[in-house]
């Protein structure tokens, strides 16, 4: 199935919470916390503006993102979970 986002949602699908602390410590399931990275799975067209053009989003298919905490409405689709989530949630995207 493929979901099209709408207008300036973005579609993310999160990046698995690490499973050790920096100094090594591994972490049972109940103490990881949600994390607030992901990938971005798809873009919608962009916002519409009043003048009836198109902002279109920054971001693409693939991007790595840091999102707020409590950003977006989780989904599930085909056993996988995703979220949607206003472009402006979005904080930075993750460059290597």
């Amino acid at each position: 199935m493929n979901i099209r986002p709408l207008a300036d949602k973005v579609l993310v699908e999160r990046v698995e919470a690490e499973s050790k602390t920096a100094g090594g410590i591994v972490l049972p399931d109940t103490a990881k916390e949600k994390p607030q990275r992901g990938r971005v799975v798809n873009v919608g067209e962009g916002k519409l503006l009043e003048d009836g053009t198109r902002r279109e989003v920054q971001l693409k298919k693939g991007d790595l993102v840091l999102f707020t905490s409590y950003a977006g409405t989780e989904v599930k689709v085909d056993g996988k979970e995703y979220l949607i989530m206003d472009e402006s949630d979005i904080m930075a995207v993750i460059e290597k």
